[in-house]
């Protein structure tokens, strides 16, 4: 075996997806555990593992992400709240990589949100900020840089990351500084999302998809699989599941040379 396995999900805290009332569903994190172990992932990066408390409250330690830890055997793993916020809203957050093989210098970074005022059931709102998470490990004797990522839906404000540019620029600059074969990922919440890629590319970053839409409550690409020139993503797929509101995206890759 030459290749290895990326899977990208956001798994919206493991509540399934319902047509006709989807904000109402339950919460199945036998769903998402069936969901992850069918595709034999060598890393899995996920979005939304936990659901927001109320007044910002970080349950710890994080029960969804406790859970996946104690089921994927076999698996090392890192997981990180954002920021913590009392502003924060009953949706998802935290991020989580688990990897076949071990991880190692584990990061974070805060991503800041600007002040944009929006109305959340009849109260004035600010957004709170998000948070990029990173790690290393060794696949088929390469050392690979991971990172994952969510980031604030501006779309769902009025407004663009286009114009807003903070969050994405500093994604940017850790791409830039990347060394080595390095894979980005994540729920990159923009609509229009020519942009963002062609800014990743400027830093010699390619996704392994664009056209395929990734996500059930409007038709957007908002889930990606960035790589640099040094890993050769060989098949990918876009693949729908009743476990979340997004769908499950899956990448191959060799190494280039």
């Amino acid at each position: 075996m030459n290749t290895f396995r990326v899977l990208q999900f956001n798994m919206q805290f493991g509540q399934v997806w319902d047509d006709t009332y989807p904000d109402r569903a339950p919460i199945r994190i036998e769903a998402t555990l069936a969901e992850i172990r069918r595709h034999d992932a060598d890393v899995i990066l996920l979005q939304e593992v936990e659901q927001a408390q109320p007044g910002g409250v970080q349950i710890q330690p994080p029960p969804n992400y406790t859970r996946l830890k104690a089921e994927l055997t076999g698996y090392d793993s890192w997981f990180s709240y954002p920021k913590a916020d009392p502003r924060e809203l009953p949706f998802g957050i935290g991020l989580a990589i688990f990897s076949k093989t071990p991880l190692r210098d584990m990061m974070r970074l805060d991503l800041p949100s600007p002040s944009i005022e929006f109305e959340f059931f009849g109260k004035k709102m600010t957004p709170t900020d998000r948070v990029l998470i990173g790690a290393k490990t060794t696949l088929l004797g390469h050392e690979v840089q991971f990172f994952n990522t969510h980031l604030l839906a501006f779309f769902m404000l009025g407004s663009s990351s286009a114009v807003n540019r903070t969050q994405r620029n500093l994604v940017a600059d850790q791409l830039a500084s990347a060394r080595g074969p390095t894979i980005l990922t994540g729920d990159f919440n923009v609509s229009k999302h020519n942009s963002l890629v062609a800014q990743f590319a400027e830093r010699g970053f390619s996704t392994v998809q664009a056209k395929e839409i990734t996500w059930r409550r409007r038709p957007y690409v908002l889930d990606h699989v960035f790589h640099n020139a040094p890993l050769r993503c060989v098949a990918h797929r876009v693949l729908p599941t009743p476990a979340s509101d997004h769908h499950v995206l899956v990448a191959d890759f060799e190494f280039a040379g």
